[in-house]
């Protein structure tokens, strides 16, 4: 009965300390995930200032999945529509004048420059060229398709 008594008051006291050192370890914070995504773009910083539509991708050379949204905006060129790439070591002031903190980010702006959607990594296809029609021709995309 004495054995018992002496495990049972080692136990208690093993889990007092480990409750006042976990007490004592800083919490770990959690990561911050919020991104800046700019609202309006000027227009005169990318190629074809007068077309309606602007699809802008900001990337990075050494990002895998920006290759395949490059590879899914590029379609999106028409005459309505400018498409370009910005690749942050070819054109670090424009990724810094617009603070984009994570890639890929798409922007689709209109005329006036005003981002109507944006893609923060990547997006499929079919979601990115869904914004770009509903945008062009509101009405497009069924209402019961809308996120």
């Amino acid at each position: 009965m004495e054995r018992l008594v002496i495990v049972v008051v080692v136990g208690l006291v093993a889990v007092v300390v480990a409750a006042v050192v976990q007490r004592r370890q800083p919490a770990t914070a959690p990561a911050d995930t919020d991104y800046h995504i700019s609202t309006q773009l000027h227009r005169g910083d990318f190629e074809r200032p007068d077309a309606p539509w602007l699809v802008v991708l900001f990337t990075s050379a050494t990002c895998r999945s920006c290759q395949g949204m490059w590879d899914k905006a590029r379609h999106l060129e028409s005459d309505v529509v400018a498409v370009q790439q910005i690749e942050v070591t070819e054109a670090k002031e424009i990724h810094e004048r617009y603070r984009i903190d994570g890639i890929p980010t798409t922007l689709v702006a209109d005329a006036e420059g005003v981002v109507q959607r944006s893609f923060m990594g990547p997006a499929t296809a079919t979601d990115l060229w869904a914004a770009v029609a509903e945008l062009r021709e509101p009405g497009t995309i069924p209402d019961d398709c809308h996120e």
